[in-house]
């Protein structure tokens, strides 16, 4: 039961994604944009982690991460480098 409604809601937040795009006229643009950030994250982080400047501190390539640098940039990585140090 409770799966078919996680189902639903996925089902129409993804119409009403859809909708929007379409009549904002937004286009593709922004989706090459956000692909172009998400790529870039993921670089930056494995040169984080395979650079050896700081060889104990490793980032996982995963969806937290990679969301996080998406969105700050350059910035995000170096918060991630921060966490990482001062939490673990």
């Amino acid at each position: 039961m409770l799966r078919t409604i996680a189902i639903g809601v996925l089902f129409l937040s993804a119409i009403i994604l859809i909708l929007i795009v379409f009549r904002k006229k937004l286009g593709w643009g922004w989706l090459s944009l956000f692909g172009t950030h998400l790529i870039l994250a993921a670089l930056g982080i494995y040169l984080v982690n395979f650079s050896g400047l700081i060889t104990e501190v490793y980032l996982p390539l995963n969806p937290a991460t990679i969301g996080a640098v998406t969105v700050l940039g350059l910035p995000g990585v170096i918060m991630l480098l921060g966490l990482k140090i001062t939490l673990y």
